[in-house]
């Protein structure tokens, strides 16, 4: 009697580690996907960031090609610094008034 429900106890502890083992085994595999999508997603991302760098360098290229040009054939022309120039906010009620 006491033999048999120790055994009992032993089982139902085994199939409760069971249990818990496949849970467990269970969350890595979902773990596993959601590191497997953030890494695709970092992979597409660092991709995309390489890729606009690199439109960026062919356009201040560019740029810097048509000032020359425009330098060579003495147009007069301005060249404003973004970076440096003051946001203006313009008042558009007095013009659409008049």
């Amino acid at each position: 009697m006491i033999r048999k429900r120790l055994c009992r106890e032993y089982l139902e502890e085994i199939e409760r580690l069971e249990r818990s083992i496949r849970e467990l085994e269970d969350e890595i595999t979902e773990l596993r996907m959601q590191l497997n999508l953030k890494v695709d997603e970092a992979n597409r991302l660092a991709i995309e960031n390489a890729s606009l760098r690199h439109k960026v360098e062919l356009m201040e290229k560019r740029e810097k090609r048509l000032v020359e040009f425009l330098r060579k054939l003495r147009i007069p022309f301005v060249i404003i610094d973004e970076d440096r120039f003051e946001d203006v906010e313009l008042d558009l009620e007095r013009d659409s008034k008049e």
